[in-house]
């Protein structure tokens, strides 16, 4: 069951801005944070995503909130929050407002941005991942709760790292893409998992990657994806892992700062969002779908999660789709 790739067919991400970015050094770039970001994109979407893909050239610097991560080509770093940040490499020089670049890029059509001092030359894929509130509320906090951003250097350690499409896929997307990109936007990064001298992860990393590494909470968290719908019990899946409830509970709640049962729900109600955006289905049947007994019930856990009943949240994004 690989856990991950069922998670990301859930997370609803509308759209896509990608654009090549030519560096010489010494270059400085200051990424502002997400929402300014937003305004500067197609259809004002709710919220962003930022990476940068590292594909040729030397070495780059990303520093925000006064953490540094060195990158190098075949590194990607992602934002899930949107964090505003600073790229560059070689000497300290005045930054470059990065804003104004996409803002020109936008206007010009064109696919490329080329600044710097004329110096070692680093290429970047700067892309923008556009989603709703619900897929930030319900899957990328949890998802790298511990750390605001995360790149295949930072993360090699821990067992995991991120990988680009191949070469020769990228090249093609984006010689023939405007910057105005598909919103097929998950296939341009893959994640893979890496061999590491340990098959648990280390009683410091926290967060839904290193919960999914370990062998009993990734077991459980398997379970929970695969049969979500199903009657568990912390009593019941704990003895499908093979473990004490006790022991279950708080090796949950150190990684993932949850119980089992309070995941289920979440990930319960982020699949019945999809079904009710998504397909004709009537509330009884979506509520059925996703482990639900009684309709009254799902519609009290729904509005909790999303601030509204399922029938009206249905209503509303059908609505907010048709004027995009």
């Amino acid at each position: 069951m690989d856990v991950l790739s069922e998670v990301l067919r859930a997370v609803k991400l509308d759209g896509a801005v990608f654009f090549n970015g030519e560096f010489s050094s010494p270059w400085c770039v200051r990424e502002p944070d997400a929402c300014t970001m937003a305004s500067h994109l197609p259809a004002r979407p709710k919220h962003v995503i930022i990476f940068h893909l590292v594909t040729e050239g030397g070495y780059v610097r990303i520093e925000e909130d006064g953490r540094a991560v060195p990158l190098e080509a075949g590194d990607i770093v992602i934002l899930p929050q949107g964090h505003s940040h600073f790229m560059g490499n070689g000497p300290p020089v005045t930054p470059i407002d990065s804003a104004a670049q996409l803002r020109r890029v936008l206007a010009e059509g064109r696919m490329i941005s080329q600044v710097g001092g004329g110096g070692e030359l680093t290429k970047l894929i700067c892309g923008y991942l556009t989603c709703d509130h619900q897929s930030v509320r319900s899957f990328w906090s949890g998802f790298l709760r511990s750390s605001r951003f995360i790149s295949g250097t930072a993360r090699q350690g821990s067992g995991w790292k991120i990988r680009s499409v191949t070469p020769s896929i990228t090249r093609k997307h984006l010689d023939r893409a405007s910057p105005r990109s598909s919103p097929n936007c998950r296939r341009c990064c893959s994640w893979k998992r890496c061999g590491g001298t340990s098959g648990k992860c280390q009683p410091s990393q926290t967060g839904w990657l290193a919960g999914i590494r370990d062998p009993d909470v990734g077991k459980a968290l398997a379970l929970l994806h695969k049969q979500p719908s199903h009657a568990w019990t912390i009593a019941s899946l704990a003895n499908e892992v093979g473990m004490s409830r006790s022991v279950l509970a708080e090796r949950f709640r150190h990684y993932l700062s949850d119980t089992p049962m309070g995941y289920l729900t979440r990930w319960r109600l982020q699949l019945a969002a999809q079904e009710l955006t998504s397909t004709s289905k009537s509330v009884a049947e979506v509520a059925s779908e996703v482990g639900y007994e009684s309709e009254p019930s799902f519609n009290r856990a729904f509005k909790r999660e999303f601030g509204v009943p399922p029938a009206r949240f249905r209503t509303q994004t059908r609505t907010l789709q048709r004027r995009k």
